[in-house]
């Protein structure tokens, strides 16, 4: 059993692995940051403790001090949720030498499935399709533009150790990559500390679908269905729906089948994403696995009717999965809305402030995970994603209509949040079919 457990993060997913801790009867310790000790997580948690200044690198990434609030509190377990520190392999393998149980896969396993490129070429030994790309040594922009020009234009330059869409470049011509290759390293090297890059072709608006998966210590995997994120911009993911609209059975079928072989294939253990690229024709690529709770993680729970962050725990406490692939059911669908406080209007720049004034939707089937509070202010030191509304119905048809209902009913005064930019979206002809890709917000105006 895991009496008591440190969640190294904040916001909404601090909030959600403290309720889960509350309702399995575990004792919660948050951390926050100077900026954050008025925070909703500091307040809801058992225990908090100050882990350093508003700088996310000095508090939230400052390993040795959430290692120390470990040891201080007395907790067994680290849960890191999704960003941060969650895929951190150095951070898990320091949780291992100090006794400390981290909720996630080994340090093993983020090491070869982190690596975006080394998990590519683990991929293409087990016949797992992949994109066509090049994941060995880069040795310099000259090599970088020989490699791209084999692989043909227009490629993708994507941050081996990459996620959030950050330290990505998409190329169409050859006059513009050594620009978008230094760019890129430049900034997976402030995002994650390391610049290694590797190169793939760009499958131009591809459908974005993802497989959350599940595996315990004793070789049971499953899969729980897919989420498509194919609504993007920047390859930021701001709205998903599960299942996706575009899959049939059969195709459902095999890439679960292949979800499930990845896992096997790498020993993995806790949840995971195994993400595809899909293309009009429904071929499928494997393009990489999230070692992590992913933030679109309750579409899933919506549609299954499983706690993910319970079965994390339950997991990481050496418990056996409950449940087998075919106790699995879609029941139902299920959409999600990333809140984030910026102006959709001014190129989505980031607008933090005081919340004067705050109404949230409720009602059967609607979900809000959040940290916000009315009079909170918001700090302009983190991600901009101040809330995930969620909603749940029976059909799809229904779930966009409960969705435009509850963000009506979602009032946040204050502050700019992008709420009427999810109208557009839902809207939208193209989003009400479910006749879009990775290209859809494209057609919207005012997208770049």
């Amino acid at each position: 059993m895991i009496n008591k457990i440190l969640i190294a993060n904040r916001g909404e997913i601090a909030v959600r692995i403290i309720r889960a801790c509350k309702e399995l009867g575990i004792v919660s310790v948050a951390v926050y940051s100077e900026a954050d000790k008025e925070a909703l997580h500091t307040q809801l948690a058992d225990e908090a403790i100050c882990i350093g200044p508003n700088s996310a690198r000095d508090s939230y990434l400052n390993i040795p001090n959430i290692l120390e609030a470990t040891s201080l509190s007395g907790a067994e377990a680290i849960h890191p949720g999704f960003g941060f520190l969650s895929e951190n392999s150095k951070f898990a393998k320091m949780c291992k030498d100090c006794n400390i149980i981290f909720i996630g896969p080994t340090p093993e396993t983020m090491d070869m499935m982190g690596d975006k490129a080394n998990a590519r070429i683990t991929m293409k030994n087990h016949g797992i399709p992949i994109v066509d790309g090049y994941e060995g040594f880069i040795r310099d922009e000259r090599h970088a533009l020989e490699i791209a020009k084999s692989v043909g234009f227009p490629v993708m330059i994507k941050a081996a150790l990459g996620g959030g869409g950050k330290g990505i470049r998409i190329v169409d011509k050859e006059d513009d990559f050594k620009d978008a290759y230094l760019m890129a390293k430049a900034e997976a090297l402030a995002c994650f500390n390391n610049d290694v890059v590797y190169i793939e072709k760009y499958v131009r608006n591809p459908h974005h679908i993802e497989f959350q998966v599940l595996a315990d210590n004793y070789g049971n995997v499953v899969h729980l269905f897919e989420r498509d994120c194919s609504v993007q911009r920047k390859n930021q993911k701001i709205v998903e729906e599960a299942p996706s609209v575009f899959l049939n059975d059969d195709i459902r079928r095999k890439m679960g089948e292949v979800a499930v072989k990845i896992c096997k294939v790498v020993n993995y253990v806790n949840a995971g994403t195994i993400e595809f690229l899909v293309d009009d024709d429904k071929n499928f690529y494997f393009m990489e696995m999230n070692t992590r709770i992913q933030v679109e993680h309750p579409i899933t729970e919506m549609i299954t009717g499983i706690d993910l962050i319970k079965e994390q725990i339950r997991i990481a406490a050496g418990e056996r999965l409950s449940f087998n692939q075919n106790d699995l059911k879609i029941n139902g669908h299920s959409i999600e809305c990333r809140i984030n406080a910026e102006d959709a209007k001014k190129n989505f720049v980031p607008c933090p402030g005081k919340i004067d004034q705050l109404n949230v939707p409720g009602g059967l089937g609607v979900r809000l995970d959040s940290a916000v509070y009315q009079g909170y202010t918001i700090p302009p030191f983190y991600d901009s994603m101040i809330a995930k509304l969620i909603v749940h119905g029976n059909t799809r048809d229904e779930a966009i209509m409960k969705m435009k209902r509850s963000l009506a009913e979602f009032i946040i005064d204050g502050i700019t949040s992008n709420i009427d930019f999810h109208f557009d979206i839902l809207n939208h002809e193209d989003f009400a079919r479910g006749n879009y890709n990775t290209g859809f917000l494209n057609k919207l105006v005012n997208i770049k």
